[in-house]
């Protein structure tokens, strides 16, 4: 069976990027010096950021599920390619942001400015340059464009072989895709902690951390679960998926538990060793967003943490469509904010918002991911048709 995508659907999608688009207008309007216009740049990384590792999160569990040959997951296969589908887009929605900053359109990356290297220029920057050998436009550009370049064959690749096997069976599809998911993974592995300190970490120029790539991709893995999952209970509530039952909502339920304390894990690791140490180099990071952010920041790490630890440490719980879609929705909006914090501080300092603005582009961006992802799953049948794990998964038990 494949999914109806309707008008009224596609409506709703439709006026959420509506929204979006009165929201850049109405910034625009409101924008004063270099700090107005920066708001909207910097709005816009954060939601082509945010939604990106949602679709890259979604390429990785099902990468990680042909190499664990994991058969749960597979009536959930058309779910997690439909998610993926978003990243070509969200990869162009980035180099725009990376493109502007190189065109001098917004100083969200500090290191874009060429003055900052010149010694006979008041902008000279002693640390920014002993960085240079890694932070220079070419170097920038090469990695990330071979980064996504790679990131959108594999997500292309899967899809392709996905359909290819519905028409063809057997095994040899199957066992292709297994190893090209170890190749994948070898290669994110190294791809997503150099994008993490370009695209992200060197926002704060000065500042590091060898967590960092880890903490943010825990944040992009967490996010795109609970897609996952709320795009599952979606289908299930029209009347879609009936091969998905109250086992495949556990199995994935207990990944959202458990991605959410790993991700708090590695928040709380990356604050308390940097906060504890007090090296003024590093933990300046920090006091940027308690002196500016102190409720928000505070308030994103409760929400993500004890939430899911108080709501979904019983099994019940995860077997529960009503919890899950409301543990869901609240976390999801709690990692955005995570987002938010991640660019918001080195782009605007104490000069920052949450108001109409941020909160409209983050539904115009929620309006075209929803559109892309519920056309993907127009075409094809919702459920594989000749996986080899696929009768394995239908009689899930546990």
């Amino acid at each position: 069976m494949n999914y109806e995508f309707t008008d009224k659907g596609k409506k709703m999608t439709y006026a959420l990027m509506g929204v979006g688009l009165l929201a850049v207008i109405l910034g625009i309007m409101t924008a004063h010096g270099e700090h107005g216009a920066t708001r909207i740049w910097a709005n816009i990384l954060v939601d082509s950021f945010f939604f990106f590792g949602i679709a890259l999160a979604a390429t990785f569990m099902i990468a990680i599920q042909y190499v664990a040959e994991a058969a749960w997951a597979v009536p959930l296969k058309r779910v997690y390619e439909a998610v993926s589908s978003f990243l070509p887009i969200s990869a162009i929605l980035l180099i725009v942001v990376f493109a502007a900053g190189s065109l001098h359109l917004h100083h969200i990356y500090h290191w874009m400015d060429t003055e900052v290297y010149d010694t006979a220029s008041p902008k000279y920057d002693e640390i920014i340059a002993n960085k240079h050998a890694y932070l220079n436009l070419p170097f920038f550009w090469i990695r990330t464009l071979v980064f996504l370049g790679i990131l959108v064959y594999f997500v292309r690749k899967f899809r392709s072989r996905s359909l290819e096997e519905d028409l063809t069976g057997g095994t040899e599809i199957h066992f292709s895709n297994m190893k090209m998911s170890a190749t994948f993974l070898v290669l994110l592995a190294v791809m997503i902690c150099t994008s993490s300190w370009d695209w992200i970490m060197s926002i704060d120029t000065h500042w590091f951390s060898t967590l960092f790539a880890w903490y943010t991709f825990g944040g992009m893995w967490i996010s795109g679960i609970i897609t996952i999952i709320l795009i599952t209970l979606h289908l299930k509530s029209k009347g879609y998926l009936p091969e998905v039952n109250e086992n495949h909502l556990h199995d994935i339920g207990k990944w959202m538990f458990a991605v959410s304390f790993l991700w708090s894990y590695l928040w709380f690791s990356q604050f308390m060793l940097i906060w504890y140490s007090n090296i003024p180099e590093e933990v300046t990071y920090y006091i940027n967003r308690i002196e500016n952010y102190r409720w928000l920041f505070f308030t994103t790490f409760f929400v993500n943490f004890a939430i899911p630890m108080v709501v979904l440490i019983a099994r019940d719980t995860k077997r529960n469509w009503k919890y899950l879609k409301v543990v869901g929705i609240i976390i999801f909006i709690g990692h955005w904010s995570d987002a938010f914090l991640a660019v918001m501080p080195g782009s605007m300092g104490e000069h920052w918002h949450l108001g109409l603005v941020e909160i409209g582009m983050f539904a115009g961006f929620l309006g075209l991911f929803l559109n892309v992802v519920l056309r993907e799953l127009t075409k094809a049948p919702l459920i594989v048709q000749k996986h080899p794990y696929l009768e394995e998964a239908l009689h899930l038990h546990n």
